[in-house]
Protein backbone atom coordinates (compact mmCIF):
# COMPACT_ATOMS: atom_id res chain seq x y z
CA UNK A 1 0.00 0.00 0.00
CA UNK A 2 3.10 2.28 0.70
CA UNK A 3 3.74 1.73 -3.11
CA UNK A 4 0.90 3.08 -4.33
CA UNK A 5 1.39 6.38 -1.98
CA UNK A 6 4.35 6.67 -2.86
CA UNK A 7 3.31 6.68 -6.66
CA UNK A 8 0.81 9.13 -6.92
CA UNK A 9 1.48 11.38 -3.49
CA UNK A 10 -0.37 14.26 -4.96
CA UNK A 11 -3.16 12.61 -5.41
CA UNK A 12 -3.04 11.41 -2.27
CA UNK A 13 -2.14 14.38 0.09
CA UNK A 14 -4.72 15.84 -1.51
CA UNK A 15 -7.28 13.44 -0.49
CA UNK A 16 -5.85 13.33 3.04
CA UNK A 17 -6.53 17.10 2.75
CA UNK A 18 -10.22 17.27 1.75
CA UNK A 19 -10.91 13.87 4.07
CA UNK A 20 -9.67 15.67 6.91
CA UNK A 21 -11.14 19.33 6.48
CA UNK A 22 -14.54 17.07 5.89
CA UNK A 23 -14.10 14.83 9.48
CA UNK A 24 -13.47 18.06 10.96
CA UNK A 25 -16.46 19.77 10.22
CA UNK A 26 -18.43 16.60 11.19
CA UNK A 27 -16.42 17.27 14.47
CA UNK A 28 -17.20 20.78 15.19
CA UNK A 29 -21.15 20.69 13.70
CA UNK A 30 -23.79 19.19 14.27
CA UNK A 31 -25.09 16.88 11.19
CA UNK A 32 -28.06 18.88 10.07
CA UNK A 33 -25.57 22.17 11.00
CA UNK A 34 -22.89 20.71 8.72
CA UNK A 35 -25.48 19.65 5.48
CA UNK A 36 -27.00 23.44 5.94
CA UNK A 37 -23.59 24.89 6.12
CA UNK A 38 -22.70 23.07 3.11
CA UNK A 39 -25.43 23.61 1.17
CA UNK A 40 -27.03 27.55 1.69
CA UNK A 41 -25.76 28.65 -1.51
CA UNK A 42 -28.00 27.38 -4.17
CA UNK A 43 -28.52 28.50 -8.29
CA UNK A 44 -30.13 27.47 -10.95
CA UNK A 45 -26.88 26.97 -12.84
CA UNK A 46 -25.77 24.73 -10.03
CA UNK A 47 -28.79 22.78 -10.07
CA UNK A 48 -28.38 22.07 -14.13
CA UNK A 49 -24.55 21.28 -12.86
CA UNK A 50 -24.85 18.88 -10.03
CA UNK A 51 -27.95 17.12 -11.37
CA UNK A 52 -25.84 16.19 -14.27
CA UNK A 53 -22.89 15.63 -12.15
CA UNK A 54 -24.01 13.27 -10.31
CA UNK A 55 -24.44 10.50 -12.66
CA UNK A 56 -20.94 10.38 -12.89
CA UNK A 57 -21.40 8.15 -9.75
CA UNK A 58 -23.38 5.73 -10.99
CA UNK A 59 -22.48 2.04 -11.48
CA UNK A 60 -22.99 1.95 -15.41
CA UNK A 61 -20.38 4.76 -15.92
CA UNK A 62 -17.74 2.16 -14.13
CA UNK A 63 -18.96 -0.67 -16.30
CA UNK A 64 -19.00 1.34 -19.83
CA UNK A 65 -14.89 2.14 -18.53
CA UNK A 66 -14.43 -1.67 -18.04
CA UNK A 67 -15.93 -2.27 -21.50
CA UNK A 68 -13.57 0.41 -23.33
CA UNK A 69 -10.88 -0.95 -21.53
CA UNK A 70 -11.45 -4.41 -22.75
CA UNK A 71 -11.99 -3.29 -26.14
CA UNK A 72 -8.76 -1.50 -26.25
CA UNK A 73 -7.04 -4.54 -24.97
CA UNK A 74 -6.18 -3.44 -21.48
CA UNK A 75 -7.14 -6.45 -19.55
CA UNK A 76 -5.00 -5.85 -16.14
CA UNK A 77 -6.60 -1.89 -16.38
CA UNK A 78 -10.22 -3.49 -16.90
CA UNK A 79 -9.77 -5.89 -14.08
CA UNK A 80 -8.60 -3.64 -11.18
CA UNK A 81 -11.58 -0.90 -12.08
CA UNK A 82 -14.09 -4.12 -12.32
CA UNK A 83 -13.14 -5.48 -8.70
CA UNK A 84 -12.87 -1.65 -7.19
CA UNK A 85 -16.17 -1.13 -8.45
CA UNK A 86 -17.97 -4.78 -7.04
CA UNK A 87 -16.03 -4.65 -3.63
CA UNK A 88 -16.78 -1.40 -2.75
CA UNK A 89 -20.35 -1.55 -3.86
CA UNK A 90 -20.86 -4.63 -2.20
CA UNK A 91 -19.41 -3.20 1.11
CA UNK A 92 -21.74 -0.14 0.71
CA UNK A 93 -24.31 -2.32 0.53
CA UNK A 94 -23.62 -4.23 3.39
CA UNK A 95 -23.33 -0.68 5.74
CA UNK A 96 -26.45 0.58 4.48
CA UNK A 97 -28.13 -2.71 5.42
CA UNK A 98 -26.59 -2.52 8.63
CA UNK A 99 -27.46 1.18 9.61
CA UNK A 100 -30.57 1.90 7.34
CA UNK A 101 -29.78 5.71 8.27
CA UNK A 102 -32.73 8.11 7.01
CA UNK A 103 -31.38 10.22 4.35
CA UNK A 104 -31.87 14.28 4.49
CA UNK A 105 -35.32 14.65 3.55
CA UNK A 106 -36.90 12.25 6.04
CA UNK A 107 -34.42 12.92 8.58
CA UNK A 108 -35.31 16.90 8.26
CA UNK A 109 -38.61 15.85 8.57
CA UNK A 110 -38.83 13.49 11.44
CA UNK A 111 -36.68 16.85 13.79
CA UNK A 112 -39.42 19.02 12.18
CA UNK A 113 -36.41 21.12 10.54
CA UNK A 114 -36.91 23.66 7.68
CA UNK A 115 -35.02 23.76 4.50
CA UNK A 116 -35.68 25.03 1.81
CA UNK A 117 -33.11 24.23 -0.94
CA UNK A 118 -34.72 20.91 -2.41
CA UNK A 119 -33.85 21.03 -6.19
CA UNK A 120 -37.05 20.37 -8.39
CA UNK A 121 -36.44 17.18 -10.44
CA UNK A 122 -34.63 14.89 -8.33
CA UNK A 123 -36.36 12.08 -6.67
CA UNK A 124 -35.43 11.95 -3.20
CA UNK A 125 -35.13 8.47 -1.06
CA UNK A 126 -35.86 8.08 2.42
CA UNK A 127 -33.51 5.34 3.84
CA UNK A 128 -30.30 3.56 3.27
CA UNK A 129 -28.09 6.88 4.04
CA UNK A 130 -24.74 5.53 4.83
CA UNK A 131 -22.71 5.27 2.99
CA UNK A 132 -22.90 7.29 -0.37
CA UNK A 133 -22.73 4.32 -3.01
CA UNK A 134 -22.25 7.03 -5.75
CA UNK A 135 -19.26 8.43 -3.65
CA UNK A 136 -18.12 5.21 -3.31
CA UNK A 137 -18.15 4.44 -7.15
CA UNK A 138 -16.98 7.72 -8.27
CA UNK A 139 -13.26 7.77 -5.47
CA UNK A 140 -12.91 3.74 -6.44
CA UNK A 141 -12.63 4.79 -10.31
CA UNK A 142 -10.57 7.81 -9.72
CA UNK A 143 -8.39 6.23 -7.49
CA UNK A 144 -8.21 3.23 -9.99
CA UNK A 145 -7.24 5.85 -12.59
CA UNK A 146 -4.89 8.06 -10.41
CA UNK A 147 -3.16 4.29 -10.12
CA UNK A 148 -3.14 3.15 -13.24
CA UNK A 149 -2.17 6.32 -15.95
CA UNK A 150 0.98 7.57 -14.67
CA UNK A 151 0.45 11.57 -15.87
CA UNK A 152 0.06 13.84 -13.03
CA UNK A 153 -3.29 15.71 -15.28
CA UNK A 154 -4.97 12.21 -14.41
CA UNK A 155 -4.50 12.91 -10.87
CA UNK A 156 -6.07 15.87 -10.58
CA UNK A 157 -8.30 15.39 -12.83
CA UNK A 158 -9.83 12.50 -10.44
CA UNK A 159 -9.15 14.92 -7.20
CA UNK A 160 -11.23 17.30 -8.77
CA UNK A 161 -14.23 15.26 -9.99
CA UNK A 162 -14.51 12.44 -7.28
CA UNK A 163 -14.99 14.96 -4.61
CA UNK A 164 -17.22 17.57 -6.77
CA UNK A 165 -19.35 14.07 -7.18
CA UNK A 166 -19.42 13.51 -3.94
CA UNK A 167 -20.19 17.05 -3.13
CA UNK A 168 -23.24 16.76 -5.11
CA UNK A 169 -24.92 14.10 -3.01
CA UNK A 170 -24.93 16.75 -0.47
CA UNK A 171 -26.34 19.46 -2.95
CA UNK A 172 -28.93 17.38 -4.08
CA UNK A 173 -30.58 16.51 -0.34
CA UNK A 174 -29.27 12.79 -1.19
CA UNK A 175 -27.11 12.26 2.04
CA UNK A 176 -25.01 13.93 4.42
CA UNK A 177 -21.67 14.83 4.82
CA UNK A 178 -20.65 11.60 6.83
CA UNK A 179 -22.19 9.50 4.45
CA UNK A 180 -20.26 11.21 1.44
CA UNK A 181 -16.72 10.67 3.81
CA UNK A 182 -17.59 7.09 4.35
CA UNK A 183 -18.07 6.67 1.05
CA UNK A 184 -14.70 8.28 -0.22
CA UNK A 185 -12.99 6.21 1.93
CA UNK A 186 -14.49 3.04 0.94
CA UNK A 187 -13.70 3.88 -2.98
CA UNK A 188 -10.03 4.93 -1.57
CA UNK A 189 -9.35 1.53 0.04
CA UNK A 190 -11.17 -1.07 -2.15
CA UNK A 191 -9.39 0.92 -5.56
CA UNK A 192 -6.40 0.28 -3.58
CA UNK A 193 -6.80 -2.95 -2.43
CA UNK A 194 -7.84 -4.30 -6.56
CA UNK A 195 -4.99 -2.26 -7.40
CA UNK A 196 -2.59 -3.79 -5.28
CA UNK A 197 -3.98 -7.28 -5.84
CA UNK A 198 -3.84 -6.82 -9.61
CA UNK A 199 -0.40 -4.98 -10.49
CA UNK A 200 1.81 -5.54 -7.48
CA UNK A 201 1.02 -9.01 -6.36
CA UNK A 202 1.66 -10.63 -10.14
CA UNK A 203 5.21 -8.44 -9.94
CA UNK A 204 5.86 -9.98 -6.72
CA UNK A 205 5.32 -13.67 -8.11
CA UNK A 206 7.42 -13.11 -10.97
CA UNK A 207 10.09 -11.88 -9.27
CA UNK A 208 9.80 -14.77 -7.21
CA UNK A 209 9.93 -16.96 -10.35
CA UNK A 210 12.67 -15.57 -11.66
CA UNK A 211 14.39 -16.03 -7.89
CA UNK A 212 13.84 -19.80 -8.49
CA UNK A 213 14.91 -20.28 -11.72
CA UNK A 214 17.93 -18.34 -10.63
CA UNK A 215 18.58 -20.40 -7.73
CA UNK A 216 17.80 -23.80 -10.25
CA UNK A 217 20.44 -22.92 -12.78
CA UNK A 218 23.14 -21.88 -10.30
CA UNK A 219 22.43 -25.26 -8.29
CA UNK A 220 22.54 -27.32 -11.91
CA UNK A 221 25.48 -25.59 -12.74
CA UNK A 222 27.64 -26.17 -9.23
CA UNK A 223 26.73 -29.59 -9.92
CA UNK A 224 28.26 -30.16 -13.42
CA UNK A 225 31.53 -28.25 -12.28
Amino acid sequence: MLVQLRQRPLYFILLLILLISGFFLCACLSKPGCFQLLNHIHTYFLDLLFINLTLAGNGWVSVALVIVFLLVKKRKEALTLLIAFISSGLFVQLLKHLYNSPRPHLYFNQLMLSYNHFVKGVTLDNNNSFPSGHTASAFAMATVLALIFPHKSASLLAVILAPLIGYSRIYLAEHFLSDVLAGALTGIVFAMLSYYIIWQTDSRRVMESLAKMKRSFGSRKFKES
